[in-house]
């Protein structure tokens, strides 16, 4: 018996669901299915944060194997890295001044 159109496209998107979530590999000379595993914009989730994380983020998920250092001994760190240095100085400067200006106006 012949399928309709609607059982067609049907079959064909459960198909496409499934090559999406499954791969084939060979275990011990057997072909079985597994899941994919998880991707971000495809590529590999571990890849992905050893590209895209900053040292500190790295460091706050005990992530230290995919912190890149160089010959010194010391982390690279980018121009986006300092900027965000200097912010965090100039938000305790402001936050130290404000605090001295609280006590001075208690007193």
């Amino acid at each position: 018996k012949k399928l309709s159109a609607a059982q067609k496209r049907a079959r064909k998107k459960a198909k496409e669901e499934r090559q999406r979530k499954y791969q084939w590999v060979f275990m011990n000379g057997k072909q079985v299915r597994i899941k994919r595993p998880p991707t971000i914009d495809g590529i590999a989730v571990d890849e992905w944060i050893a590209n895209n994380a900053d040292p500190i983020w790295l460091h706050q998920n005990e992530m230290w194997e995919y912190i890149k250092v160089d010959d010194e001994g010391f982390s690279e760190f980018t121009e986006k890295d300092e900027l965000m240095s200097s912010y965090a100085e100039y938000s305790i400067t402001v936050h130290s001044v404000l605090l001295n200006h609280v006590a001075s106006k208690k007193c």
